[in-house]
């Protein structure tokens, strides 16, 4: 990687750092009193509070205002806190045409003037709700489509070696973000919160507004970096995938000479520029994309994938320390010194260093181990943040003990669920639909971050540090979910990617009108279909002049001969279905003991199992070549099960040619045989 690679990557990574700023700063400005007065959310009749948030009449002694707080205030915070994410879902579905018209690099620009523009409408809010989270809803159209094509942009300008690693910058500025904006709030909240004028003076009108400064300065602060990624980004490339896919080769080679610092004759750039040509040449013939092909046979399993890892990195609960952490520490019985300013700091101190880790770890570990681990990590935090809060009354100990527990679950994520997501959706899906694969993403993680934004503060208030019970158990079903359905990608190039999950498609479980093969060049081919014929010209000679060691040697070859193309269909990304399976087994079965070929189709098994090839149909047959070297059940009996199965479904196939390299593979390995295997 050279500077300029990480100079771009950095730069386009900057759209995270007005998504933290974001956060980081609801996160203050509900706490402050201002905005709490002029919203309604709290009245405020003269009583004050000393510096340990008790009552006093004490002159000396007054350090802050004492709020009342009304009853709709959850609901009230609740509604502009999510507006923002609900914005955030409505740009991520804009994000794919945008970014598919206009291209990604000019698209994060927009995005960042229409960030600029909510941060005015929110810092010039007049006194109602409706207008700031308008003001909201327009910065979270912003961040939305950025929080797609930020990290598309990046995976597709970053060597295949690091992407993992330059991909994660995207919240590694995020939680840059949310620091800068809680130290910056948390000094301002200091010194207008902290023995304001009127302290101890009873107020006619409760409701009646005291100086905005605070939150206005707050909200209308993030104009400069929403700006500063609107001119940063205008010096940027476009990216080279996009510009071949929009027929600009000669401009595209430009930007991958400029990205490798080497001329556009050099044999990197050519052959990184052959590639994507390759690429975009393969999703042309297969015709314009669709938000329904994400659901194909061949996609779908990725598009679930990412869906439920942004969904499961919302349910960690993540968001609801972030949005409201202040409320938190007052909650376990900290000052509101400590609880608004000190703590919030120290926490998302934690939260930005730790993203380090991740850096490093989702290219050495991978992203499924940093999933597996994460997920253990956060749900044994949670429960620990819980039972340390149940016994603060015994002593400021557990008072500490429990704000730590939510700095580990803080760091726990920050390394783990933080950066992997992004970066996984970022870099599973084929270049066609690539922007609307890492949307559904998108709107999953602001979907369901809206969902807690919206209901966390009737949570907290309904159920208070139990909530972290129900995060624990969200944990728990992450872990089963990384565990057990989540395919490590570590380390490949995104042509790579393709073909790997394209393998982890459920073989048989295909339309009719489509072909059950996947050809390595990812077109669609016919129905491939074994027809096992008996020879029967030469039937009967072989017959009457074979022996059993003919015999041995002939069934042993022709074992030979389907394993040989079975191998060699995974090798070269074609895929046999289940009516080709039954074929292959019901000759292999009819009449013989499966111990003769056990070993075979166990390798077979292990072969499939380690390229991401699933095929119910070969793991049912090898099961039962298992079970028959360990029990003795009857051939008949095992094909009663299989038949069972199979007749729960139909397939239809028809003969055509298939990939010539299996076809050769074939010929090859049936010559001399008693049975020719015909395509």
């Amino acid at each position: 990687m050279n500077s300029f690679q990480f100079l771009v990557a950095l730069t386009a990574s900057f759209g995270g750092l007005l998504f933290g700023y974001e956060v980081g700063v609801m996160n203050v400005v509900l706490v402050m009193d201002a905005f709490r007065i002029f919203f309604k959310f709290h009245s405020w009749n003269g009583d004050a509070l000393d510096e340990n948030g008790k009552d006093t009449t004490d002159k000396a002694k007054m350090m802050y205002r004492k709020l009342t707080e009304a009853d709709n205030k959850a609901t009230l915070e609740g509604i502009i806190t999510s507006s923002f994410v609900l914005g955030a879902l409505c740009g991520a579905l804009m994000a794919t045409y945008l970014g598919e018209k206009y291209g990604r690099q000019r698209t994060i620009m927009i995005g960042a003037c229409i960030f600029t523009c909510g941060a005015i409408i929110q810092g010039l809010s007049a006194r109602s709700w409706i207008m700031i989270a308008i003001g909201r809803l327009i910065t979270g159209l912003s961040i939305g489509c950025n929080g797609v094509l930020c990290p598309t942009y990046i995976s597709e300008v970053a060597p295949a070696k690091i992407r993992g690693t330059l991909s994660s910058c995207y919240q590694l500025m995020t939680t840059f973000g949310i620091i800068v904006a809680a130290i910056i709030n948390s000094i301002v909240w200091y010194y207008t919160n902290s023995s304001p004028e009127g302290l101890g003076i009873k107020r006619d009108n409760i409701w009646g507004e005291v100086a905005n400064f605070e939150w206005r300065f707050a909200l209308l602060f993030q104009i400069i970096p929403g700006l500063g990624l609107a001119i940063l980004m205008s010096f940027l490339p476009k990216s080279p995938r996009w510009l071949c896919s929009k027929d600009r080769d000669e401009e595209a080679v430009e930007v991958l000479a400029k990205l490798n610092a080497a001329s556009t004759s050099d044999e990197l750039v050519q052959s990184e520029l052959k590639a994507i040509q390759e690429d975009v040449a393969a999703t042309r013939a297969a015709g314009s994309s669709s938000f329904g092909e994400l659901f194909s046979p061949v996609i779908r399993r990725r598009t679930f994938i990412t869906f439920l890892m942004q969904l499961f990195q919302q349910w960690t609960g993540i968001n609801v320390i972030m949005y409201y952490q202040s409320q938190i520490y007052d909650e376990i019985g900290f000052s509101k010194f400590m609880s608004t300013v000190v703590l919030p700091i120290i926490n998302n101190f934690v939260n930005f260093v730790s993203t380090f880790p991740g850096m490093w770890g989702i290219e050495k570990l991978g992203r499924k181990t940093l999933l597996v681990v994460g997920a253990l990590m956060m749900m044994v935090f949670h429960i620990s943040t819980w039972a340390c809060s149940t016994q603060t009354h015994n002593g400021k100990l557990w008072q500490y003990l429990a704000v730590a527990s939510v700095f580990l679950f803080v760091f726990s994520f920050a390394w783990t669920w933080g950066p992997v997501p992004w970066v996984y959706q970022a870099e599973v899906f084929p270049l066609r639909v690539r922007v609307k694969g890492s949307a559904v993403g998108t709107v999953s993680n602001f979907l369901n971050n809206w969902i807690i934004a919206f209901v966390g503060p009737a949570l907290m208030k309904a159920w208070s540090t139990r909530t972290f019970l129900l995060f624990a158990a969200a944990c728990l079903l992450a872990w089963i979910y990384s565990q057990f359905y989540v395919i490590e990608c570590k380390g490949l190039s995104i042509d790579e990617m393709d073909a790997k999950m394209a393998a982890a498609k459920i073989i048989d479980q295909m339309c009719p009108n489509f072909c059950p093969c996947y050809k390595s060049n990812k077109q669609w081919i016919s129905h491939c279909h074994i027809r096992i014929n008996s020879n029967n010209d030469n039937s009967n000679s072989n017959n009457n002049n074979s022996n059993n060691s003919n015999s041995n040697n002939s069934y042993s070859n022709i074992n030979n001969s389907i394993f040989s193309i079975v191998s060699n269909s995974i090798e070269n990304n074609v895929y046999i279905d289940s009516s080709v399976c039954e074929k292959m087994f019901n000759f292999l079965l009819g009449g013989r003991s499966i111990n003769n070929s056990t070993r075979e189709w166990k390798d077979l098994f292990k072969c499939q199992m380690k390229s991401g090839a699933y095929s119910d149909t070969p793991f049912l047959v090898v099961t039962a070549a298992l079970l028959q070297s360990i029990i003795p059940i009857a051939i008949g009996q095992q094909w009663s099960l299989f038949n069972r199965f199979k007749s729960n479904r139909t397939t239809t196939t028809k003969s055509v040619n298939a990939e010539e390299t299996v076809r050769q593979a074939s010929r090859a390995s049936a010559t001399n045989e008693d049975h020719n295997f015909v395509f």
